[in-house]
């Protein structure tokens, strides 16, 4: 079972205006479901972000810190490699 808290937050009226406007499309239940499912998505994002914050820290640990040089080589490399896809119009 989960517990659940009352919580009293100031939004951004635009942000208020989406989850609305999902709840009124069926994209969510309630917009405290959207909030929740917001909070959720953020959780996930800060565990994979901290994720690899720890990898990158025990990468370069071992094989040194990765330069601006390399960063750049590998970024030309993947948009040699990438497909343009381009929707019609």
């Amino acid at each position: 079972m989960t517990i659940r808290e009352r919580l009293s937050a100031t939004v951004e009226g635009d942000l208020i205006a989406a989850g609305r406007a999902a709840v009124a499309e069926r994209r969510a239940d309630s917009l405290s479901a959207w909030v929740n499912d917001a909070l959720r998505r953020q959780v996930g994002h800060d565990r994979r972000m901290r994720a690899l914050d720890d990898f990158l820290a025990a990468y370069e640990a071992e094989h040194g810190v990765i330069t601006d040089a390399e960063v750049e080589a590998a970024s030309r490399r993947a948009r040699a490699r990438a497909v343009v896809v381009r929707g019609s119009g």
